[in-house]
């Protein structure tokens, strides 16, 4: 099986897809003869010509508003909105349009788009370049929420995602881009909605997302080495979220550390403890603890910047507060 980095794998899925269905095409900022700023629409341009892949202006209320008029005309948009902090200038487009037109229209309207956006601190991007802002659209109905730590799963659910009828918000930690991993040749698919445990364990269950999944297994690594087992579960899609794969690992460990970039307040892990809480509480033989950011912007400053993001220290710390070890 072929290697190949996170972008990569994101860019092979764009080729496949565009090869397979002449609907479909990519716009956004620099996508075109830049080929984006993380290098995912690299080659797009010249294999597929103007028509197909759109560099457009620095305009994302245009960008999302034209591809929700395109999606319910027939084509079948994957557009780049570089970082996902520029979301709020578009979010009408998106959370009163994109996301209602088919419910609104009796199902006699289809949105099939899919909005890619680089998310997540690492790089000194500062406050308004760096943010985790998932659980924004994991609260609104319409709207699947997409998240890969890996490059198989990136590739698998972008297909999934071009594929789907419904917008997907497909959101890529920057710091993964240059993750490498195996990653079949050809078009395959992931379903949306399937978690995938990462790693196997007794003692607790950890539900992590994104770069944190990373992480998590690192975590678990150096704590089998003190005789503490880990399971660490990738949700890989939080909307639709898979409930029944976290509770049967909650069920089996008896015990939930959750860990995820956004802030800790209102984050997706509230979604996933709360569901925890109400399902599976009996299961429970330790309080649910959450490993995430603090409420407050993304620091520049690369120590303060550090500190914001959750560590292997604060996950080691938090599963052996869970187990008492």
């Amino acid at each position: 099986m072929p290697t190949m980095n996170f972008a990569q794998a994101l860019t092979d899925a764009h080729k496949l897809e565009m090869e397979r269905d002449p609907n479909i095409y990519v716009a956004g900022e620099d996508v075109g003869v830049y080929g984006g700023i993380f290098g995912v629409t690299a080659g797009l341009l010249d294999q597929f010509g103007e028509k197909r892949v759109r560099d457009t202006p620095i305009t994302e209320s245009a960008i999302i508003g034209t591809a929700v008029g395109a999606a319910a005309g027939g084509l079948r948009p994957v557009i780049e909105l570089m970082f996902v902090d520029f979301i709020g200038v578009a979010m009408d487009q998106l959370y009163n349009q994109a996301a209602k037109i088919k419910y609104m229209f009796g199902g006699k309207a289809e949105i099939p788009m899919v909005l890619r956006a680089a998310c997540g601190a690492g790089i000194g991007a500062a406050a308004q370049h760096s943010q985790c802002l998932e659980a924004w659209f994991m609260h609104i109905p319409g709207l699947k929420v997409v998240m890969p730590s890996t490059p198989y799963d990136a590739k698998g659910l972008l297909i999934s995602s071009i594929q789907d009828n419904n917008p997907v918000v497909f959101l890529e930690h920057k710091m993964l881009y240059g993750v490498e991993g195996e990653v079949p040749e050809g078009a395959y698919t992931i379903p949306l909605g399937k978690a995938d445990v990462k790693r196997e364990g007794e003692d607790v269950t950890v539900v992590a997302t994104a770069r944190m999944v990373h992480f998590a297994l690192s975590a678990a690594e150096k704590l089998s080495a003190e005789g503490i087992s880990i399971e660490v579960v990738d949700p890989r899609t939080l909307s639709p979220l898979d409930e029944d794969t976290i509770l049967e690992s909650v069920k089996k460990t008896n015990r939930l550390v959750i860990v995820h970039e956004e802030v800790k307040f209102a984050g997706s892990g509230a979604e996933i403890a709360a569901i925890v809480a109400e399902k599976a509480f009996d299961h429970l033989d330790a309080p649910i603890l959450r490993v995430a950011a603090p409420f407050t912007p993304v620091p520049f400053s690369p120590p303060l910047e550090g500190e914001f993001i959750p560590s292997e220290e604060k996950i080691i710390d938090a599963v052996k507060n869970v187990t008492g070890k």
